[in-house]
């Protein structure tokens, strides 16, 4: 007996009520595995697969790419093979039989969580019941439907973002992968080819057109959702909740600078990719130790101030979906190797757009670096629930005074964002100048790290 199972848009957690279904990785009439990946979706923290909870042939897909939809709302149909309700893996062998099933058509059955796919290059996304005989229903959808006969390009979920960023079909641009697959670098040549040959076209129009432009053209809208949204509605919700105070010092950095050159020469960081940020998280975190206010957090409910006794350091990440700030869990208690393959893996993970949605929350204090583009200070926004913030300016060879004369000495500017509720002024000088003593002298590096 073969059952419609509806499928509806999974609690992703951490209170998430929607999210945008960003693209279908199956079509009416496909034969779909149990924990085959049937859609990617993005939430407000996260891009997240679905994984199918039933094996069976999809009859009707209920939302549109680029949709937003709320948790609980039904997305798709699937035709299983068992009675009302019982996932198809729970079937006997007998009744995949009658419902047309083949012994190809079973995958190995591996739990997963929702959200988590089933890795592996054997998996296929789309995979077409050649020896299988959906019903009559499907059948016909199938038969009805255009986007039951098209193929899909590969591609990672990244990928597909990026190029429907940018208004790519990705069946336009030429696959480079090992396996056939669209890769990014695939579509950023496809998309610096398409603008320079519209640049191309433009200067060509504007030589030959006498008429005025369209009114309209020369504007581009972009719906607020997804991550822009997200972040958007946190960083109001935190600059009109708690009363900033944003100071600065400015610090040699010279002999930091030194330091990171003769450690990047030793053999324990032969295979890590050691940063400046690397010592600035470390010269923060030591800092924090002798002054825990600034690790902690008002809590509005209770009428309570919150310490923690553990520093979950959050890092601003400028990636391809916006804004995000991922932390790394129980930071302090890392070696400086331990923290700077940390920094690595968060800020690779960032901008692949995999950032679990988990490695999103619970972070104390946050830093931001500006400096990556050359910018000198910022008075940064407070992360939502975090009583700080340090930003760290671009480090620049400049005239300064050093042992009574003048010398050419590198040097950087940092700022501290902090919650006057929770820290007073007195509190966020002092954590603000122990950072900049350690920068400025990193023996403390060395001797406390």
């Amino acid at each position: 007996m073969t059952t419609a199972q509806t499928f509806r848009l999974p609690d992703l957690g951490e209170g998430l009520t929607e999210a945008e279904l960003i693209t279908w990785m199956v079509a009416v009439g496909d034969i779909v595995e149990l924990n085959q990946i049937i859609a990617e979706v993005e939430t407000a923290k996260a891009s997240v697969e679905l994984p199918s909870p039933y094996a069976g042939t999809v009859l009707a897909l209920h939302a549109e790419e680029g949709e937003t939809v709320d948790v609980g709302r039904p997305i798709i149909d699937i035709g299983t093979a068992g009675a009302s309700g019982e996932p198809a893996a729970q079937c006997e062998e007998g009744d995949r039989a009658a419902a047309g099933a083949t012994e190809d058509d079973v995958s190995e059955r591996v739990p997963v969580l929702v959200g988590y796919g089933v890795a592996g290059e054997g998996a296929s996304r789309r995979r077409r019941g050649s020896n299988s005989t959906p019903n009559n229903a499907a059948a016909a959808q199938s038969t009805a439907s255009p986007a039951a006969d098209r193929t899909r390009p590969l591609a990672k979920p990244p990928v597909r973002f990026l190029s429907k960023q940018n208004g790519i079909d990705l069946s336009d641009v030429t696959p480079t992968g090992q396996r056939g697959e669209v890769t990014r670098a695939d579509v950023v040549g496809y998309l610096s080819d398409r603008d320079a040959e519209r640049d191309r076209g433009s200067a060509a129009t504007v030589a030959e057109e006498s008429t005025p432009v369209a009114r309209g053209s020369d504007e581009t809208r972009t719906p607020i959702k997804g991550v822009r949204k997200h972040t958007a509605a946190a960083m109001v919700s935190s600059a009109f909740t708690a009363p900033h105070v944003t100071e600065f010092v400015t610090v040699d950095v010279t002999e930091t600078l030194e330091l990171l050159d003769r450690l990047r020469t030793h053999r324990r960081f032969a295979e890590t990719r050691l940063t400046p940020l690397a010592l600035i998280s470390k010269a923060l975190l030591i800092a924090l130790r002798a002054n825990p206010t600034l690790n902690s957090q008002w809590d509005e409910d209770a009428q309570e101030i919150v310490t923690k006794h553990y520093a979950n350091l959050g890092i601003a990440a400028a990636t391809p979906r916006g804004l995000m700030v991922p932390n790394i869990k129980g930071a302090d208690r890392m070696s400086l190797h331990e923290l700077a393959e940390a920094l690595v893996d968060l800020t690779t993970t960032a901008k692949s757009g995999k950032t679990a949605p988990a490695d999103l929350t619970g972070g104390t204090i946050t830093i931001t670096n500006v400096g990556v583009f050359g910018v000198d200070a910022g008075t940064p926004i407070l992360n939502p629930g975090e009583a700080a913030i340090l930003c760290v300016g671009a480090i620049r060879r400049q005239p300064w005074e050093y042992q009574g004369e003048i010398a050419l000495r590198s040097i950087t500017t940092l700022s501290l964002s902090f919650d006057h509720r929770l820290v007073d002024g007195e509190q966020g000088s002092r954590f603000l100048a122990d950072i900049g003593r350690i920068l400025s002298d990193p023996f403390e590096l060395i001797a406390l790290g």
